[in-house]
């Protein structure tokens, strides 16, 4: 009883982490869609990299202890993270910016761009 006590304990903690990851990544697409660029890092610019560290940190850490909870409780992978990380980096010349992206990316998560 101990055992199923703890995990379902784990598993409450892991679906917080989720809605806190969700919770960071909507704010930082928010800041984005306004027009701030960096976050999917377009440009490769020093400066914004600089200024989304922060929060890639943080997205990072957190997907990290998800991917441990999850793997305890033999769940698939956390996938938002992945493919938060697949969408950065220098994009196709006929790409759209990084305020259109981050638009879409509300969009897909059900979030308002304000």
């Amino acid at each position: 009883m101990a055992k199923a006590d703890r995990l379902e304990r784990l598993d409450i903690r892991r679906a917080e982490l989720e809605e806190e990851y969700r919770a960071a990544l909507i704010a930082a697409l928010r800041v984005t869609a306004a027009g701030r660029w960096g976050l999917f890092d377009h440009q490769q610019d020093r400066s914004a990299r600089a200024k989304t560290a922060p929060v890639l940190a943080q997205l990072d850490e957190l997907a990290q202890e998800i991917d441990a909870m999850r793997d305890t409780l033999g769940l698939e992978p956390f996938d938002l993270h992945p493919a938060f990380l697949a969408a950065r980096g220098k994009p196709a010349a006929d790409a759209v910016g990084e305020p259109k992206q981050a638009k879409a990316w509300l969009e897909r998560m059900g979030a308002d761009a304000d």
